[in-house]
């Protein structure tokens, strides 16, 4: 029986390309995808502030539909010397929308919430109101 000894390989100088000596270099993708991480942090902040949380939150108290329109009471945050324009809008019992009508609604005194009753049209007997979303008059 013959002993095969295990030998570490030679290569021929410049065939392969050179070989790396010491360590890699694990910092750039750290550093990369930090960055990268704070950017997006940032980013998502700034949308948040102007997008997110937003002073006029509207509330649904109620609503009576008829056959040619559909009554929407609702309940605004408004801040003090601001007005508000939300949007109203009455579904059927299918969910197609039967009526749409924009709502301008002034602060109260001191900022707060106000109480609104209002009228929207419709094109046929609607079941459900909604408000769509209030924002920033102007």
């Amino acid at each position: 029986m013959s002993e095969t000894h295990a030998t570490t390989p030679v290569f021929p100088p410049g065939r392969y390309g050179r070989r790396r000596e010491g360590g890699q270099r694990r910092w750039l993708p750290i550093l990369t995808a930090a960055v990268f991480g704070l950017g997006l942090a940032g980013l998502t902040f700034a949308y948040y502030e102007k997008f997110g949380q937003t002073d006029y939150k509207a509330d649904i108290i109620g609503w009576q539909p008829a056959s040619t329109e559909m009554v929407i009471e609702f309940r605004v945050r408004v801040p003090e010397g601001g007005a508000a324009t939300c949007m109203l809008r009455a579904r059927d019992y299918d969910g197609f929308e039967v009526g749409r009508r924009a709502v301008t609604v002034p602060a109260p005194e001191g900022g707060g919430s106000v109480e609104v009753r209002e009228s929207v049209p419709t094109k046929s007997r609607g079941s459900v109101g909604d408000v769509m979303g209030c924002r920033a008059t102007g």
